[in-house]
């Protein structure tokens, strides 16, 4: 029997190794779209059959290219710099100051590997991070942290009153003196935390990488607040069409595709809570108490946003019955004026009848106002039928 190898470096070599020799077998389980690595799945489910820990992408691509970027801080100095090699982060944890790395693009496997080991992270969170399907969770190592978190942003199309949901996974790992972030595209999300740390804007240069990872998690929870503002804007517009205008036959796909959105952002925010509970209960040496005040905070937020998410459930659940009910009432709207008419036209309908009838001995043929008096009764009877409806207040 093979002792295991006390190297992680040769651990994780014989799972790739594994894993590669199950992703060339026939069933061809890798894709292979334009634009997509040799190491991606599109799908968990893809994943069946390999050992666990296996080093494969799974989901979209954000981009292609995989960049590394640093910032490295203490009280008095700040250092912001592009990372060429994973080499260049040899004794990231070593010093006094906090150590700040940001990987963005998820599509070079190997380099989120090399990561790794060098990090010393297991193998089956390096997994999670490169599996962006992930529930929001929160789990504690011997030496770090592992955070899973969410970025959601909404696009809102006014015209159509539609919104759709745009997801990111965004990985923390939380050591001593360093806090990696694994992205999958590049944007400006933590920008205004880099000129915070480079202007000395509040606590974060004096605090240590816990405090960090708040101000990360801080930020991600500020994003879904935006996403809820235009989730409530959609709804409000919609609402607002429904009660003030005609239905239309989009309506029910536009409500449909919402609880969709809604389902979907519940799934990514309800956890968050869970997430932030979870650190709060941690007795990690990684989680000072110091730092306890501000996930409680977050905590608060999150349990804000969830029950916003719920009310727009409920509220989406109202505009299907608005909608059901609108379109009941103007078939009720129809269905009395044909009804009006009807009663209207009937005793009409009658008199003509009689008179139409081909009986040699009807006198009133043969007198000579007789035309003009059913004339006559034609127009007294709808006028007496419209005074009655009115009177029952049914017009």
């Amino acid at each position: 029997m093979q002792k295991p190898s006390k190297n992680p470096g040769e651990s994780f070599k014989r799972l790739r190794k594994g894993a590669q020799q199950l992703l060339t077998s026939p069933k061809k389980r890798l894709s292979k779209r334009k634009g997509r690595s040799k190491d991606s799945l599109t799908n968990p489910s893809e994943k069946t059959g390999l050992p666990p820990g296996s080093l494969i992408h799974v989901g979209d691509f954000c981009q292609l290219e995989t960049a590394i970027h640093s910032v490295t801080y203490n009280k008095e100095t700040v250092d912001q710099q592009r990372i060429g090699s994973p080499k260049e982060l040899a004794g990231f944890d070593d010093s006094e100051s906090v150590a700040w790395i940001t990987v963005e693009g998820l599509s070079d496997v190997d380099l989120i590997e090399e990561i790794g080991i060098m990090a010393g992270i297991h193998p089956l969170v390096i997994e999670d991070i490169l599996t962006t399907h992930q529930r929001p969770k929160f789990e504690v190592y011997d030496s770090y942290l592992f955070i899973v978190s969410s970025n959601l942003t909404g696009i809102q199309n006014e015209e159509k009153q539609e919104m759709v949901v745009e997801h990111e996974q965004i990985s923390l790992l939380i050591l001593a003196n360093a806090v990696f972030v694994f992205r999958e595209r590049t944007d400006d999300l933590f920008q205004p935390l880099i000129r915070r740390i480079k202007t000395r804007r509040g606590k974060i240069r004096s605090m240590g990488s816990d405090y960090l990872a708040y101000a990360l998690i801080d930020i991600l929870v500020d994003q879904l607040f935006h996403l809820t503002d235009t989730m409530d804007d959609t709804i409000t517009l919609l609402e607002d069409r429904l009660l003030f205008s005609e239905p239309t036959k989009d309506m029910p796909i536009t409500i449909q595709q919402l609880k969709r959105e809604a389902i979907f952002i519940k799934k990514h925010v309800v956890p968050i809570k869970e997430l932030t509970g979870a650190i709060l209960r941690s007795d990690s040496p990684l989680i000072h108490e110091r730092t306890n005040i501000y996930f409680r905070d977050v905590s608060d937020h999150a349990l804000r946003l969830s029950e916003a998410v719920e009310s727009y459930r409920e509220l989406l659940a109202g505009l299907s019955s608005l909608y059901i009910s609108g379109l009941s009432n103007r078939m009720n709207e129809v269905m009395k004026v044909l009804t009006l008419f009807a009663s209207v036209f009937i005793p009409l309908t009658f008199l003509a009848g009689i008179y139409g009838m081909n009986f040699e001995y009807m006198p009133e043929l043969h007198w000579k106002w007789a035309y003009p008096i059913l004339w006559l009764f034609f127009l007294i009877i709808p006028a007496g039928l419209f005074w009655y409806f009115r009177k029952k207040k049914w017009l």
